[in-house]
């Protein structure tokens, strides 16, 4: 019998973004307190003499993988989609004031963001543990989820 258990741990970090082409005021350059929660699916280890016996993953081993991968680059960053007229001000920041600008190649919205996030987790997170889902809150009550189907 198989005991795949879920693990969540909730991150925050706070960006800036614009977005290209739209018409509302979010064409406009703002800033996000996000709120990223970070589920992993897995089997607790089973060896009594492994350090990690009874975890399906340390949490701090997560942290540590969502420090690298998303906090890293995105916590105070300014994230402008690459064909945007905007990314001459990005270049121009990251020169004259060494500013964290980062130009993706997709609209950063939400959603966007959330399924970047997906990718580069599930590329770096052990073979024995499987990211099963994501929730990235933009404000309080606005959140995009994705789930591993």
């Amino acid at each position: 019998m198989k005991n795949t258990l879920l693990l969540t741990k909730i991150f925050t970090f706070e960006t800036a973004h614009a977005l290209w082409g739209y018409t509302g005021k979010c064409k406009n350059i703002h800033g996000h307190s996000y709120k990223l929660f970070v589920t992993i699916e897995g089997e607790p280890i089973a060896q009594e003499n492994h350090p990690q016996n009874g975890m399906v993953m340390d949490f701090g081993d997560l942290k540590k993988i969502v420090q690298k991968c998303i906090l890293d680059p995105f916590d105070h960053a300014l994230v402008l989609n690459k064909n945007t007229p905007h990314k001459e001000l990005g270049k121009a920041l990251i020169k004259q004031e060494n500013q964290k600008v980062l130009l993706v190649d997709y609209q950063p919205t939400c959603e966007g963001m959330i399924l970047d996030f997906a990718r580069v987790l599930q590329e770096n997170l052990p073979q024995n543990v499987k990211l099963a889902y994501l929730k990235l809150h933009e404000t309080e009550n606005s959140y995009v989820e994705w789930q591993n189907k």
